[in-house]
């Protein structure tokens, strides 16, 4: 959702009798959307074989930073300001008492890690990737350290990713010592891994800040009364009835918002501390506040309205450096073993509307709208952390085969790409290529 401030006149006018009605505690359960911890969707041992004399010449990745702290304490601000004048009001639920120290605890637990930075979960999330693809992937790695191939390792410049990058390669290389003096220095690409804010991103950008029907959709997605509802029983749970009457119904919102984000980043940090956030939302209602952070992702990065590409146009350069890639590996040209990229969710989630994975095929219109209903895309699956897209090339003589793994999960390619047999994990490069709209070149 967009972030709405609470109104300091809001804070000022809670001075109000005393009630507190107590709150049952829920059982834990999810709805994190991209802020979801990441975990891989398949077992390796279950992966489709190659078909007979093919071997892996070639892999590359493009991975979302591991599980990182919020990008600042803007939530914690905004909630404990409420909290702290209903604490003094004596407003608080018996469930409210504890909800203060909880926040001031995480977000002291935040500020250590660094906001915005990877927490002790996310460097090992970027540890155990690199440790499956190692482990999936034997006979490449020997290759690599045979011929002196080169891994390289390319970050969109920001901090989370480019130490993503560093603890990936550092990792493949401890569990593979082989192949460690061919792990070249990391380097930066923002305009192919950060595009959304580089020159590319330009007309993106002007959609996001003006574009009036987006404005207006997701205006009326999150001021439905479902939202001023989940929003009222989110702030029942902490403070007294007549402190949450005070308050108007955007500043509702807004706080509800807030508990809402804080109990999404608790998970990034169960190396840090253990919070239970989850015992100040119903599962419910946090559902609801998923499907608004999901709305905001889908109309704004993923595959929005059917009429416009501008959401996902402006991942074809990454689309095209998977294809270069490839076509270098093939064609002998390139000195790669495997390229290696660390980026965000907002290049993620439009690479796979581009690439038409699952959940991201379907655009919605303005007289229908994006909902959980009729709509498969949530950002969970989609792009949580350390979400990732895999392409590995089996070489055969001369004939070429691409597997992709989504979230390490044999995923086809989009409708239309025919795989080697009906149900194979396999695709010849030639037959990506049409299906992508490249220009097929003859394998020498």
């Amino acid at each position: 959702m967009r972030r709405i401030a609470l109104s300091a006149v809001a804070l000022a006018a809670l001075t109000l009798p005393v009630a507190a009605p107590a709150n049952a505690l829920p059982g834990r359960h999810g709805h994190y959307a991209t802020k979801t911890p990441y975990e891989p969707l398949q077992d390796a041992r279950t992966y489709q074989r190659p078909p007979r004399g093919f071997v892996p010449v070639f892999t590359e990745t493009v991975s979302r930073h591991g599980t990182r702290a919020s990008s600042d304490s803007d939530d914690g601000d905004l909630i404990l300001a409420l909290w702290d004048k209903a604490a003094s009001d004596g407003r608080l639920t018996p469930l409210g008492k504890d909800f203060g120290p909880d926040v001031r605890s995480l977000e002291a637990a935040m500020a250590k890690v660094g906001y915005g930075q990877l927490t002790a979960r996310g460097k090992q999330d970027m540890r155990n990737m690199a440790a499956r693809l190692e482990r999936r992937l034997p006979e490449l790695f020997r290759r690599i350290a045979r011929n002196g191939e080169k891994i390289d390792v390319v970050s969109s410049g920001k901090d989370r990713a480019v130490d993503s990058g560093t603890i990936f390669a550092t990792a493949l290389g401890d569990d593979d010592p082989a192949v460690r003096p061919f792990i070249g220095t990391a380097r930066t690409d923002p305009d192919l891994l950060y595009f959304h804010k580089s020159a590319g991103g330009a007309a993106y950008r002007d959609y996001i800040a003006h574009d009036q029907r987006l404005a207006t959709t997701l205006a009326a997605i999150n001021d439905q009364p479902a939202t001023h509802r989940a929003a009222r029983r989110i702030l029942l749970r902490l403070f007294t009835p007549d402190f949450v009457a005070a308050l108007d119904t955007a500043d509702q919102v807004a706080a509800a918002e807030a508990v809402y984000n804080l109990y999404a980043a608790a998970p990034a940090l169960s190396e840090e501390g253990t919070w239970h956030m989850d015992r100040y939302i119903a599962p419910r209602d946090a559902k609801w506040f998923s499907y608004l952070s999901d709305a905001e992702d889908f109309y704004e990065k993923g595959p929005g309205f059917q009429d416009s590409d501008i959401t996902y146009a402006m991942a074809r350069v990454l689309l095209d450096d998977f294809f270069a890639k490839l076509e270098a590996a093939r064609s002998g040209t390139g000195d790669l073993g495997a390229e290696l990229r660390f980026t965000h969710a907002e290049e993620i989630i439009p690479l796979a509307v581009l690439l038409g994975l699952p959940g991201s095929t379907q655009p919605v219109t303005e007289a229908r709208p994006y909902t959980y209903a009729d709509n498969a895309w949530r950002g969970a699956s989609v792009a949580p952390m350390a979400a990732n897209i895999q392409w590995d090339l089996f070489r055969k003589g001369d004939r070429y085969l691409v597997r992709m793994l989504y979230n390490e999960k044999e995923t086809a390619f989009r409708a239309g790409c025919r795989p080697v047999t009906k149900g194979s994990s396999f695709y010849d490069v030639d037959e990506l290529e049409r299906c992508y709209g490249r220009t097929v070149t003859t394998t020498p």
